[in-house]
């Protein structure tokens, strides 16, 4: 009873976040296989979740979406001079604030891997995933008013959808906790935009 009432009033200690360090406290019990037994953990040896590993998939994912985002961005950049219509312009704001860092991560994370991102006009991995060709954005560079508001929302929504495709793809086969972490962003966030820009589009005069 002495030992159990001494437990109970001594301080409680705060867990330590993360894998923790085994030093000369208790000895700690690491689980073994299913159907072996434990073991002793090693002073000065972590316990817990490790990161997960980089594999191909992430760096494919990293390397397709920035040159597919530059693009995303190159089609926004248009929008200020070319129409006035309020949630065309409102589109390209969020697109642009939203995008522009995730550019700025997947190639900050590509570095620390010890490889650049892909050259500006490097489609890569990106081709056929929704992405406009010269001739649309020639289209769309010639294009004003409502003709350019149509054409934008159509292309965007298709590019749009491509983005969506490749996040998907992400979080069924990469590992990287930052690049599934960005892929669920690009994948809700784009795809409440496809909705939006398709109510957009159908409310626009013929």
């Amino acid at each position: 009873m002495t030992t159990i009432a001494l437990a109970a009033c001594s301080p409680e200690r705060s867990e330590p976040s993360g894998p923790s360090a085994i030093g000369t406290e208790a000895p700690v019990i690491v689980p073994g296989s299913p159907g072996a037994g434990g073991r002793t953990a090693s002073p000065g040896e972590r316990v817990g979740q490790t990161p997960a590993p980089t594999v191909a998939s992430d760096v494919r994912f990293a390397e397709a979406m920035i040159p597919h985002h530059r693009q995303a961005l190159e089609m926004t950049s248009l929008v200020e001079d070319r129409t006035t219509t309020a949630s065309i312009r409102s589109f390209a704001r969020s697109i642009t604030a939203a995008q522009t860092p995730e550019i700025k991560a997947m190639t900050g994370w590509l570095a620390e891997l010890g490889r650049s991102a892909p050259a500006q006009h490097d489609h890569g991995g990106a081709e056929g995933y929704g992405m406009a060709t010269e001739q649309q954005l020639n289209a769309l560079r010639a294009a004003e008013g409502t003709v350019f508001d149509r054409l934008f929302l159509q292309l965007m929504t298709r590019h749009h959808e491509g983005a969506v495709r490749m996040a998907g793809e992400e979080l069924a086969t990469g590992r990287d906790q930052r690049m599934r972490l960005l892929a669920k962003d690009v994948y809700s966030g784009q795809s409440i935009e496809i909705a939006r820009m398709r109510q957009t589009l159908e409310s626009l005069p013929a």
